[in-house]
């Protein structure tokens, strides 16, 4: 199963935009200004911007 590594970058209402974390330099350039749009429903309830998530088995959980 894969694994993603994200951060909040912003909340808007009902929804988060988040940003991987994971990806290499060469991959970063091309998902720079790519960003994740989630239901805050499907985030842990402690999720602020700035939080780091991790993303496996379908699940989001915050990252220590």
């Amino acid at each position: 199963m894969n694994r993603f590594e994200y951060i909040v970058v912003e909340i808007d209402g009902d929804y988060a935009h988040l940003k991987r974390t994971d990806v290499k330099m060469d991959e970063e350039q091309s998902m720079d200004e790519e960003l994740k749009l989630v239901a805050r429903a499907l985030l842990p309830p402690e999720t602020t911007e700035g939080t780091k998530l991790l993303y496996e088995w379908m699940s989001y959980s915050v990252m220590e």
